[in-house]
């Protein structure tokens, strides 16, 4: 588990579909107002991508600690 490694949602994109919490084996989500919550991001798997890939349909998750390239950096 990390400290560095975990969820990120986006909540324009979110639809309330709770895929990811259902689909999160360590218990990382938490339902709050109709939407998932980070509740235990410390039991993220570092680089585990699955409530990303696997769960959200939505392109609503992205994770504290991944790099992102910057457009202007692509050549």
């Amino acid at each position: 588990m990390t400290k560095t490694w975990y969820p990120i949602i986006d909540y324009e994109k979110c639809v309330g579909c709770l895929n990811c919490v259902n689909f999160c084996p360590h218990d990382v989500y938490t339902v709050k107002d109709g939407k998932p919550y980070v509740a235990h991001p410390e039991n993220c798997v570092e680089f585990c991508r699955g409530c990303q890939k696997g769960a959200c349909e939505h392109n609503a998750i992205r994770y504290s600690g991944e790099i992102e390239v910057k457009k202007s950096e692509v050549k």
